[in-house]
């Protein structure tokens, strides 16, 4: 019984990674397609093995005809691999940018705490 229930909560943890990882993927490739990035799918097995090897969701530098290209390949989820160039990467970046700035932004507000709840400094 024991072990059953160990294999069930190890499953469980498990999916909610890939959950978590699944959402985190489909979040990356809105932001690379929003900053221009071009998805192209590995419709041959060749191209299909070449994103395999590439490490996996995650942006790489890479020289094509002297010039840089950003990639970033997706073996499982849509196998693809998102192509952009400098200008698409730093706008990739500024969005990033702009996302953390609006998450730590401090703000006034109306809203007021009741400090006491809380028991800071206590």
């Amino acid at each position: 019984m024991r072990r059953a229930l160990v294999a069930v909560v190890g499953a469980l943890t498990l999916a909610g990674c890939a959950g978590l990882q699944t959402a985190d993927t489909h979040a990356a490739e809105q932001a690379l397609a929003a900053a221009g990035f071009q998805a192209m799918p590995a419709d041959t097995p060749e191209k299909l093995a070449q994103i395999q090897s590439l490490t996996p969701r995650k942006v790489l530098a890479q020289s094509q005809n002297g010039e840089r290209q950003y990639v970033y390949a997706d073996p499982t989820r849509c196998q693809c691999l998102y192509v952009g160039n400098e200008e698409q990467y730093q706008q990739l970046r500024r969005q990033q940018q702009q996302a953390i700035d609006r998450f730590y932004a401090v703000e006034g507000s109306e809203d007021r705490m009741d400090w006491s709840l809380w028991q800071i400094g206590r």
